[in-house]
């Protein structure tokens, strides 16, 4: 840790060509390509960026369909830091706390409401499991890894219970003052019940899904409920998944100027593996298909998202701050590209990590 190395020829997103300089853990200089003094990493001219922050991923392996060991979708794929969004609730948080601690990937997690967690994948559809004492002494007890709140929307996690659970998770997160993570998806409840109850600072994850209980209307245009979210501060994420992104929708969604705020992947074993998720760079390059500066689609795993988590400094490269960065290319050639509906397209560029250094440790991908 206290060896100090050089990232030699790196580029910034802006175009810029500079050396940046690791000792002790930490950024030491940020210098100009070729000058930088240690053990030389030749980075060849690849870009680099503070590191990629996935803030959807479910990285609970004992859990099936739904999880993955966190390096494998961590820095494994070039992503520093990965937000579990909800794998477990209070039941068994301590068991993903204890796999932080022997992950490389900086790991932190959204509470899911439910104390079974995952565990079954209809985990609203008893009230029951909505037990508001546990979740608010787990938040309290993991408040250094807890960000917030999870719940989902959908008919098929909620049962026959409706909206009831998302006024249970207002009721905690007004107990424990984080905010929730919102997953959309078939209804009922319908969006134009769900959005209206999310308050600035709550995330909407699935928000360019393709199913039939969407936030845009059949001409493509948002919903009144999506642009007064919008206007609360209510934050948009991608959570790509298995089946909650549709180029279209997402073609829609840029045309009326509903512009992401993260990407995110909803990454585990399977999705990984098989597809259509595949890798973060993969879920990026979808993006820089769609028209997106490539400075606008590292900004939502960069910036964007480390503003989100009130952790500045995942979210730059500044000297004296531990050294959390990604080294990644943009290729240029044929590359076929799939939603989560089965669309398929030909784009001519895709992002491919490199390598990670992660609290200080290169890590090639």
């Amino acid at each position: 840790m206290n060896e100090r190395y050089v990232l030699r020829n790196v580029k910034r997103v802006s175009g810029e060509m500079v050396d940046i300089v690791i000792k002790g853990g930490k950024i030491a200089e940020i210098t100009e390509a070729g000058n930088g003094e240690g053990t030389i990493i030749e980075c060849s001219g690849a870009y680099v960026s503070s590191g990629w922050i996935d803030l959807h991923v479910h990285a609970f392996p004992e859990f099936d369909p739904y999880g993955d060991e966190a390096d494998e979708i961590g820095v494994k794929q070039g992503v520093t830091t990965i937000v579990d969004a909800g794998s477990c609730g209070a039941d068994r948080f301590a068991e993903l706390v204890e796999s932080r601690d022997r992950s490389k990937t900086n790991l932190y997690a959204f509470l899911n409401v439910s104390k079974i967690g995952l565990e079954r994948v209809d985990e609203l559809s008893k009230l029951e499991w909505l037990e508001k004492d546990k979740a608010v002494q787990t938040v309290n007890k993991y408040h250094d890894v807890i960000v917030g709140l999870k719940v989902r929307m959908s008919k098929s996690v909620v049962g026959d219970n409706g909206i009831k659970p998302l006024r249970v998770a207002r009721e905690i997160a007004k107990q424990t003052s984080l905010p929730l993570m919102v997953h959309i998806g078939s209804g009922p409840p319908n969006v134009e019940e769900v959005i209206p109850l999310l308050e600035k600072r709550d995330v909407i994850t699935h928000y360019l899904n393709g199913k039939e209980n969407n936030l845009f209307d059949r001409d493509g245009k948002p919903l009144q409920v999506l642009i007064d979210a919008i206007e609360r501060g209510v934050h948009l994420d991608v959570g790509h998944g298995t089946s909650s992104y549709s180029f279209k929708v997402a073609e829609d969604a840029k045309k009326y100027n509903i512009r992401f705020d993260t990407i995110s992947t909803d990454i585990y074993r399977g999705n990984r593996i098989n597809g259509p998720v595949y890798s973060m760079g993969n879920v990026l390059s979808k993006f820089l298909h769609l028209g997106y500066s490539l400075e606008n689609v590292i900004a939502s795993v960069t910036t964007h998202a480390a503003k989100w988590l009130d952790k500045p400094e995942l979210g730059r490269i500044k000297t004296d701050d531990l050294a959390n960065l990604t080294i990644f290319d943009v290729k240029h050639g044929r590359v076929t590209l799939e939603d989560s509906v089965g669309y398929r397209c030909v784009a001519d560029r895709k992002i491919e990590a490199k390598g990670v250094v992660v609290n200080g440790e290169y890590i090639e991908c």
